[in-house]
């Protein structure tokens, strides 16, 4: 486990590196390496082109270059580089998808989460 702290709120799980269980983070958490567990709380994750996640993920934004197989949701943006290897549903206001992803899941973009999607686009139909 490599875990590093730093006074800019960054903390690593550098390459060849595994951590397991959940994550509770203020700041930015880079995965270079592998983490596992139920529930990863960050405020900016950042998986790198060998990072590998397994868990259900909230952040403020999330940037995939490696894997995650989870359920992602976001309060700002998702970023999926042409690297990202997707196993898991995204909900998210933002979602941008580059050529070369893989993703298997349901995505819900919306810039108001909280609301009933379907009514806000039956809604819209109707009118």
């Amino acid at each position: 486990m490599s875990i590093k702290n730093s006074t800019e709120n960054f903390s690593l799980i550098g390459e060849n590196s595994f951590f397991s269980g959940n994550i509770h983070l203020s700041g930015q958490l880079r995965v270079e390496g592998k983490y596992e567990g139920s529930i990863l709380y960050i405020e900016h994750l950042n998986v790198g082109k060998n990072g590998k996640v397994k868990s259900n993920v909230f952040a403020d934004i999330v940037i995939v270059e490696g894997v995650i197989i989870g359920n992602i949701e976001a309060k700002t943006r998702v970023m999926l580089m042409p690297t990202a290897s997707i196993y898991g549903d995204i909900k998210t206001p933002e979602l941008i998808i580059q050529n070369g992803v893989i993703l298997e899941g349901k995505c819900i973009i919306s810039p108001n989460l909280s609301k009933n999607i379907k009514e806000i686009i039956e809604k819209r139909y109707n009118e």
